[in-house]
């Protein structure tokens, strides 16, 4: 557009303005209508269909350009032209697209069935063993980014400093170190879950977490806690610009933890009510623009299947990858006998609830993330993130808001849309190909080809 106009205002100031003024303008027009070359490029993926995150249409036969590890252009063919000397990555027939961001994971545990046994086996192997596992298995997937969500406080900061300097691989971490809630479950769990004793205790347990370097703060049980107790908690973080996550099994916790001013929730409830009650949708409606959720609803539909209907999942190598052996079988075992799981005896009157749940919440409008509990039994890192996205496209999510829920959505509720969550210039070149159109098929999601990360390609 700006090349057009120069050419259309060229004869009028060529009358007007002495010789040299006019020479300057010309050799202008002739520059700006030479393509754009872009200095530094050092990564060209040309030919693909692009969805940029933002919503808009897509862009055919498409042009990414990347210097270092940003992302210097995005176009179509012969509007942004690869310069000389660029690594040339040939898309075609492929999707490009941001990264993914999965909104709940744990990198502590990778899927074993039985938590204590868990811990005693590889409780003080988190930042050496377990988490750069998860970690990688995550990148591998496409997951440039993650939001981490209770583990222990120096661990998980120790696998993010790590992850950051590029000493190990795996997503860009947004972390909350351990839970907060009225007190642990079991003796073994002092360090994964904080618990709280009035509310100076809470504010300083939440001080201590913001003052370590955590991203956000997870609260569960809020129902069990007092008012003043988790008005601390919100407060604290608030005053700290940290945004507070809350767990949403059962109504008061939703209650209070609307009333309290939480910045989001976490799941779609243990409990088998049939639908949320309208005093909670009420509310959701009245905050739905500043309230974001992540339902988590593949772990139900996952551990069902993998139990009854497809046991043979279980023996696929692929959620095996970067482990010891003893650990792979050690988890192989744990899960031998899924429907003997505490939980799994309400699934049946569990799973037919859901899509309703799931359409209750947005038809209030709040914004919806893709998040999956990646490490709980069977949920391994390898396939989690493709397995949310396509059971929120089987519950009737158009497809590019699917993918919006795992690029866009999160990065702004990271605060992070300037760097990541979409492609655009001056974003972080955290991009994937996959094979296919997920606009059309989700589950090409499961075959991510390539993954990019600062404009190193991993994958």
């Amino acid at each position: 557009m700006m090349v057009r106009s120069l050419a259309r205002s060229t004869p009028t100031l060529h009358v007007r303005m002495p010789h040299m003024l006019r020479l300057a303008v010309a050799a202008l027009t002739v520059a700006t209508s030479l393509p754009a070359q872009q200095p530094g490029v050092s990564m060209a993926i040309v030919g693909g269909r692009v969805i940029d995150g933002f919503g808009g249409p897509v862009i055919e036969n498409g042009v990414v350009l990347v210097a270092g590890e940003r992302i210097v252009a995005v176009g179509r063919e012969g509007e942004v032209t690869v310069p000389r000397g660029a690594t040339v990555l040939d898309a075609n027939g492929m999707t490009v697209m941001p990264g993914l961001i999965d909104m709940h994971v744990h990198l502590h545990i990778l899927g074993h069935g039985d938590y204590k046994r868990w811990d005693e086996l590889y409780g003080t192997r988190d930042s050496d063993l377990v988490m750069p596992i998860a970690a990688r298995q995550l990148l591998m997937a496409g997951v440039t980014t993650a939001r981490d969500l209770g583990a222990r406080l120096e661990d998980i900061l120790s696998v993010k400093r790590r992850i950051a300097a590029g000493e190990i691989p795996g997503p860009r971490l947004f972390v909350s170190g351990p839970f907060i809630q009225h007190a642990p479950y079991e003796e073994y769990e002092r360090d994964l879950r904080w618990g709280v004793s009035g509310a100076d205790d809470a504010r300083r347990k939440v001080q201590r977490l913001v003052d370590a370097g955590v991203d956000f703060i997870k609260l569960i049980d809020q129902d069990q806690m007092t008012e003043e107790e988790v008005r601390a908690v919100v407060e604290t973080a608030h005053r700290n610009r940290l945004p507070v996550v809350a767990h949403a099994h059962r109504m008061e916790e939703i209650r209070i933890g609307l009333r309290m001013g939480v910045d989001g929730f976490e799941h779609t409830g243990l409990g088998t009510a049939p639908g949320y009650p309208d005093d909670i949708l009420q509310k959701l409606s009245e905050r739905n623009s500043a309230l974001y959720w992540t339902p988590t609803i593949s772990p139900l539909y996952t551990l069902y299947e993998t139990g009854t209907l497809f046991p043979e999942r279980l023996d696929d190598p692929a959620w095996r990858d970067g482990m010891p052996r003893d650990m792979a079988q050690e988890i192989r075992r744990s899960l031998s006998a899924i429907p003997h799981l505490p939980y799994y005896a309400l699934f049946p009157s569990r799973i037919p609830i859901l899509p309703h749940k799931f359409r209750q919440l947005r038809e209030t409008g709040v914004r919806m993330m893709i998040g999956t509990d990646a490490g709980i039994p069977s949920m391994f890192h390898n396939d989690a993130t493709w397995r949310e996205m396509v059971k929120f496209r089987e519950l009737g999510v158009p497809p590019m808001e699917v993918l919006q829920s795992a690029t866009l959505w999160p990065a702004r509720f990271l605060r992070a849309e300037d760097r990541i969550g979409v492609l655009a210039s001056g974003r972080y070149a955290d991009i994937i190909l996959v094979r296919g159109d997920p606009l059309t098929d989700m589950t090409v999601m499961r075959d991510v080809e390539v993954v990019i990360q600062g404009g190193r390609r991993i994958r």
